[in-house]
């Protein structure tokens, strides 16, 4: 891999993790019209790993543009602020159900799940999804559009944790999932927004972990041990790379959160419906024709 493809890879999860759009389906995507991860098992298991590692830098951007929220959460679950520990145990309770589902069915997920079919068709269904669940907001303001993090309670918190099961299928979007989820419980647009980006530093720094020292299977033996994966990233690819990628990835975040929350203070998800709706049926094409692998 050389810089300036870890540069654009790190771009691209910068920008998608946080959009309801899916970085899974993009990475992949570009992954395959750059070449990488397709040469040998080896290769395919670094490339999966430094897809792991520059969502260290999006993680990066959340905790630093959140920080005040984040350091509440971490007094309160030391016991120094009431409101801090209801959001920590709000947080704690969205992450149980991805953490239980993720650890019982994520080998499965990635061996059946991880082609562009299956991304394609998770495209355009997130697509219709967002156009439902706008066409209910509208339909039912009284229950929408209410509720700051403050009323968040456990319980609908787990509402929204269930939810986010639904996006390790490839293609789905953890973002999606968890602001529309919080949509539906009736918090603000605002409100959905900050506890999706929290809930993902926690998510995705729980995946990252897992990813990173679990034992790796289908490469040589002396990689199939703990920090397997991490390893064979480092030696296949090298620092520079690896650097490059989480500071694309930092920065490219940073703005892509910023400009997020801005947005929808102003519009609606309707734009991101037909973004996945229009992509979905483009890479249709482009499989069907054979340019790209499914």
């Amino acid at each position: 891999m050389q810089a300036w493809q870890a540069l654009i890879l790190g771009i691209i999860e910068g920008i998608t993790e946080y959009l309801p759009i899916s970085s899974t389906g993009h990475l992949l995507v570009a992954q395959q019209l750059m070449g990488i991860g397709s040469t040998s098992p080896q290769d395919k298991i670094a490339a999966d790993a430094f897809a792991i590692c520059i969502q260290g830098g999006a993680i990066l951007a959340v905790l630093g543009l959140y920080r005040e929220r984040v350091l509440r959460v971490i007094r309160g679950m030391l016991g120094c602020d009431g409101e801090g520990l209801r959001l920590g145990l709000a947080l704690i309770a969205g992450f149980i159900p991805a953490a239980v589902f993720g650890l019982i069915f994520d080998d499965w997920i990635e061996s059946k799940l991880f082609g562009m079919w299956p991304v394609i068709f998770a495209w355009i269904v997130g697509g219709v999804l967002i156009l439902a669940a706008v066409w209910w907001r509208k339909k039912n303001p009284a229950q929408s559009g209410g509720r700051d993090l403050r009323e968040l309670t456990w319980k609908l918190a787990l509402i929204i944790g269930l939810l986010q099961c639904v996006a390790m299928w490839p293609g789905t979007s953890r973002s999606l999932m968890t602001i529309v989820g919080g949509l539906l419980v009736g918090l603000s647009v605002t409100a959905a927004v900050e506890f999706s980006f929290l809930l993902g530093v926690l998510t995705l720094t729980a995946a990252t972990a897992k990813k990173a020292v679990w034992p790796v299977e289908g490469a040589d033996p002396v990689y199939d041990v703990w920090f397997g994966g991490a390893k064979l990233m480092w030696q296949t690819y090298g620092a520079m790379p690896i650097i490059v990628g989480v500071a694309a990835a930092t920065i490219s975040a940073a703005i892509a959160v910023k400009w997020l929350v801005n947005y929808l203070q102003s519009h609606g998800l309707s734009l991101f419906a037909w973004y996945r709706i229009a992509v979905g049926l483009a890479m249709m094409g482009i499989v069907a024709l054979g340019w790209i692998k499914a």
